[in-house]
């Protein structure tokens, strides 16, 4: 193989890999069992305590709850809100405005899970 075309092709995979960030980035944010259905939790319930996040996914523990809530504080997703006003001291989870942003990847997900079920259960 000639100089050039090992450049060439040492170019257009760095090209591809760039390409590929965007795509990295957002399955660190959704991947995991239970974030998206954490964050879509948020975007349908509004904002919400963590034992009324808890009670929504039943099968959820509250380790991996508080550790996904944390991540996703930590990534701008989920915002935290504490309220001293009531007794005793409540916390409130709720999507930010980037968070937000998510609302045609959350009826996206929605839409083809609502055909695949239709369609699996109908075998």
């Amino acid at each position: 193989m000639k100089k050039t075309e090992e450049r060439d092709l040492t170019s257009e995979r760095l090209r591809l890999k760039k390409k590929l960030l965007p795509i990295v980035d957002t399955m660190e944010i959704l991947s995991g069992r239970w974030r998206v259905v954490i964050m879509t939790t948020l975007y349908l319930g509004g904002p919400l305590r963590f034992n009324e996040i808890r009670r929504m996914i039943p099968k959820i523990t509250g380790r991996m709850l508080s550790k996904d809530l944390k991540f996703l504080e930590d990534h701008e997703i989920v915002s935290r809100k504490t309220i001293v006003t009531m007794s005793p001291i409540a916390v409130e989870y709720e999507l930010t405005a980037h968070g937000k942003t998510l609302d045609p990847v959350f009826r996206a997900i929605n839409d083809w899970g609502s055909k695949h079920r239709e369609r699996i259960m109908n075998k």
